[in-house]
């Protein structure tokens, strides 16, 4: 029972980063397509959006990945194995964003410079979530193997399947619309710019039905133990609220309750990957390595969690009171 905990917090962890980070990466794409006579204030209202958050989002994915290589030690392995590709590419999207985002913050003020800067911001935006969901859709395809402890289907097995591809452009569409619509609160003392992302919420959402249905249809045969799992008793329950979430996130855009949408769609995201965490259950890698035979040894899960306890008493408020400062500077 400790690994299924521990793996219900890693899954807990993955969501908030999908929340906070999810929108980091949306902002980062809009910064990139903002165009018009009223690019530049969009960008600003972006860069003071994410200021808060921009760099602590990374908490809660160094959070995933510390869980995973001390809770579950021969997951690790396989995934940095089979998965070194998309991995590190999804680093180096990481470190060139942060880059770009300081850079451009202190580097010159002409427009070349600052343009060069977001360019290579909005670019890595893009490819950093595509990875992601990339790597989330290639762990279900089924596609990577071992024996015993190890990697038998090399370096490109899952992840250039059609599935995985789709996923990849769905985690896009879906952070573009997170990002969208908590923009609309952000800038809620400029109509301008709430009418600009309330139109760009509403694009993005309209993309996600198509891709979904591509995800669903592709996982048949991609990733045939998810499809299943998403057939099971329970799917229905979950996709009907997450049906619910998304109509009720675009009827709050379009009726312009913008405090409602932003809700609405951290629930959608939130069901969205509580659906990929039950299908795969009990997977971390499907079809070899699940939860119980990639567990640590019960001394060693015992110790994480304590620690993930300490941890939590100093990471919480740290980061409550981070929101704070910032939201200080922003009364001020």
């Amino acid at each position: 029972m400790l690994e299924i905990l521990i793996a219900a917090i890693m899954v807990a962890a993955l969501i908030v980063y999908a929340l906070m980070g999810g929108a980091d990466y949306g902002g980062g794409m809009w910064d990139l397509l903002a165009s018009g006579p009223k690019a530049k204030r969009q960008r600003q209202a972006i860069v003071e959006a994410i200021a808060p958050i921009w760099e602590a989002n990374h908490v809660w994915l160094i959070l995933v990945i510390v869980l995973l290589f001390s809770g579950f030690p021969r997951a690790f392995s396989a995934i940095m194995i089979a998965l070194n590709i998309p991995i590190t590419a999804m680093l180096i999207g990481i470190v060139l964003r942060g880059s770009a985002f300081v850079f451009r913050k202190y580097d010159s003020t002409e427009d070349a410079v600052q343009r060069r800067w977001s360019t290579i911001f909005g670019i890595a935006s893009f490819f950093t979530p595509f990875f992601q969901g990339l790597t989330l859709g290639a762990l279900t395809t089924g596609n990577i193997h071992l024996v015993g402890d190890q990697v038998t289907s090399g370096f490109f097995a899952g992840w250039l399947t059609p599935f995985a591809l789709t996923c990849g452009l769905f985690a896009l569409a879906l952070f573009a619309f997170l990002a969208a619509t908590y923009m609309t609160v952000a800038v809620q003392s400029q109509p301008n710019l709430q009418d600009d992302f309330r139109r760009r919420a509403i694009w993005a959402q309209t993309a996600l039905i198509p891709l979904a249905i591509i995800v669903f249809a592709t996982s048949r045969y991609g990733a045939p133990l998810m499809f299943h799992g998403l057939t099971n008793w329970w799917a229905p329950v979950l996709l009907g609220w997450t049906a619910l979430s998304a109509i009720a996130a675009a009827l709050a855009l379009w009726s312009r309750r913008f405090y409602l949408a932003r809700i609405a769609a951290a629930a959608q995201v939130t069901f969205i990957l509580l659906g990929w965490a039950l299908a795969q259950f009990p997977h971390l890698v499907t079809p070899d390595v699940t939860i119980q035979n990639a567990a640590a040894p019960e001394s060693t899960s015992r110790l994480l969690l304590l620690a993930l306890g300490a941890g939590a008493v100093i990471l919480l408020p740290s980061l409550y009171y981070l929101f704070q400062i910032f939201r200080g500077q922003e009364q001020r």
